[in-house]
């Protein structure tokens, strides 16, 4: 059996911000928090991604972990400064020592994050599950968020497993 970790990518204050939330967000906050509680039950790994740019200045409030999904002793956080989180940091690095194989991916933001993560996961070899319900994104000029979330799965679905967070059980 393969060694698994949560991943959970830029699940950011800013993204939940009442003034301009990602769509559904209490309903992602919900889901994330599930994975959340079945990854830490199963004692499986939980590594956060963080994003950084002119908006999400370390250390302002926009730029914290959501208080809801506040890491833990023992989990990771990876600072990053790109949509792929594994561009320029130490993911693949830390993945690779901790024996890890299949991810399971959540968090924001779809069109972006979410995906240029998953499929640079897929790329590098690992087993990914994309959580279907549990990334988010805001309407665009053209879309609904919904449509957007609904596209990013479909195209997502060639570099991973999509399952539903009722759907995913943790095991070592």
């Amino acid at each position: 059996m393969s060694k698994t970790a949560l991943l959970i990518v830029d699940a950011q204050n800013e993204m939940f911000d009442a003034a301009n939330p990602v769509d559904q967000s209490e309903k992602l906050l919900e889901n994330l928090q599930s994975l959340l509680q079945k990854a830490r039950s199963a004692k499986v790994p939980v590594i956060y991604v963080q994003h950084n740019d002119a908006g999400l200045v370390k250390g302002t409030d926009f730029w914290q972990i959501h208080s809801s999904l506040t890491p833990e002793e023992g989990d990771v956080v990876i600072q990053k400064w790109a949509a792929n989180s594994f561009q320029e940091t130490e993911l693949s690095e830390t993945l690779k020592n901790e024996g890890i194989q299949k991810l399971v991916i959540g968090g924001n933001q779809t069109e972006h994050c979410i995906a240029a993560t998953t499929r640079r996961a897929s790329d590098l070899g690992f087993d990914v599950v994309l959580v279907k319900d549990a990334h988010g994104t805001w309407d665009s000029d053209d879309f609904t968020a919904k449509q957007i979330i609904n596209h990013q799965n479909e195209l997502l679905s060639h570099f991973a497993t999509l399952q539903g967070t009722n759907e995913i059980t943790f095991e070592q």
